[in-house]
């Protein structure tokens, strides 16, 4: 047998298997049974629009605000994880280690009940929503740190030298020239973290939210809890869908976009 006829072999017995994977699949699931549990029209009707409008908006809301302080956060870390002065770049150095390696429920916990419990009579600013940005913001800021340094490491050294030729100063030079082309190279790591982080927004249930602050996965469960019935968490899913999806896609398309540019 030849080296092709081998191949071919190969390749359609792993045909041959996903095919009796999927007829056994089929032929053993109740369907009646996932219909009316997981499929149930008549449920996922009554979830709309509150789904909507509070589910799906809060869970956007928690997305971008917590978002928009990582991307910030995340700015100044990696500026000071480059920076010439040692204690800059240990608290850098330290802050990434930590909020990478610590799990996000536990971030979440702690601003919920432990910056009360430090700081007595203060409270963050927008309740619920401050707490689950500021959340989000101090993991995403970890990650998405070392996603700009890369991108500011990734823009050639002569670029600089170009600048301080002409006069600049460090600083003007890395926020005039450096910075914008390092976001360049990093928008498409920056829409993946934006696609994580949006379901990482499912953690703020942990601090406490009411029901009009209810984001998807709180929402769904709960609903799923009251109508003893699965169908609101999987519309939630298919809501969480209708979003990473197309981020995905535009994340998939800004990466393919770059290597044709370097080409």
């Amino acid at each position: 047998m030849t080296r092709r006829q081998r191949r071919r072999l190969v390749l359609g017995g792993e045909y041959g298997i996903f095919v009796i994977a999927v007829v056994l699949l089929v032929a053993l699931a109740d369907w009646r049974s996932l219909h009316e549990n997981f499929f149930n029209w008549s449920v996922a009707k009554g979830l709309f629009p509150d789904i909507i409008t509070v589910g799906l908006r809060n869970t956007v809301l928690y997305t971008v605000t917590g978002f928009a302080l990582g991307l910030a956060g995340g700015l100044l870390l990696a500026l000071m994880r480059l920076s010439s002065v040692l204690p800059y770049r240990w608290f850098a150095m330290a802050y990434i280690e930590v909020f990478r390696g610590v799990p996000a429920l536990l971030i979440f916990i702690f601003v919920g009940t432990g910056i009360p419990l430090a700081f007595p009579g203060s409270n963050l600013p927008g309740g619920v929503y401050g707490q689950a940005a500021v959340a989000l913001g101090l993991v995403s800021a970890a990650y998405m740190a070392e996603t700009i340094r890369a991108g500011i490491e990734a823009v050639p050294r002569g670029q600089t030298e170009a600048a301080r030729s002409l006069g600049m100063s460090q600083s003007r030079a890395m926020r005039t020239i450096v910075v914008p082309q390092a976001f360049r190279v990093v928008i498409p790591p920056l829409t993946n973290e934006l696609v994580l982080l949006f379901k990482d927004s499912s953690l703020a249930l942990f601090i406490g939210v009411s029901l009009t602050q209810r984001e998807l996965t709180k929402f769904g469960r709960d609903l799923a809890s009251q109508q003893g019935n699965t169908t609101p968490i999987v519309v939630a899913g298919i809501c969480y869908l209708l979003i990473t999806i197309p981020l995905g896609y535009l994340a998939r398309r800004l990466e393919e976009r770059q290597k044709r540019g370097r080409r």
